[in-house]
């Protein structure tokens, strides 16, 4: 969803958790942060609400479904050439991911979420599932 022409988006993005690691992926050469580890979503479509944005991008992405469950965290983050605002759902996968786009695609622990590259905007969610159990 494009909030103030192209310089404001919101994003949703999924925290995915199982046997206390996280699904990750890398994003790719040619967007936005490349090379910086993620949770995976991506941007609301007009009219979309935040859990059919987040399984319509978890198919693409992914290639399964998730239920989506609470809002972990609502964030905001400038950078020179865009500001996004963030919104990180704790979701429950309903198969088996696949990474669609040829993105790498890791489980990672909990310990060692902080030391993945991670975009400048999650940090505060880093920070927070860095804590205990999210």
């Amino acid at each position: 969803m494009i909030l103030d022409g192209a310089s404001r988006i919101a994003v949703v993005a999924a925290v995915i958790e199982h046997g206390g690691r996280f699904l990750v992926t890398r994003r790719q050469d040619g967007v936005h942060l490349a090379g910086h580890w993620e949770f995976p979503g991506g941007k609301i479509g007009a009219g979309e609400t935040h859990p059919d944005a987040l399984r319509r991008e978890i198919l693409e992405e992914l290639d399964t479904d998730v239920v989506v469950n609470e809002l972990l965290l609502e964030t905001t983050h400038s950078y020179p050439e865009r500001t996004v605002t963030l919104f990180f759902y704790r979701c429950d996968l309903l198969g088996t991911p696949q990474p669609m786009l040829g993105q790498e695609m890791e489980w990672i622990p909990r310990a060692q979420l902080s030391s993945l590259r991670f975009p400048p905007a999650d940090e505060e969610l880093i920070r927070l599932l860095g804590t205990g159990p999210a």
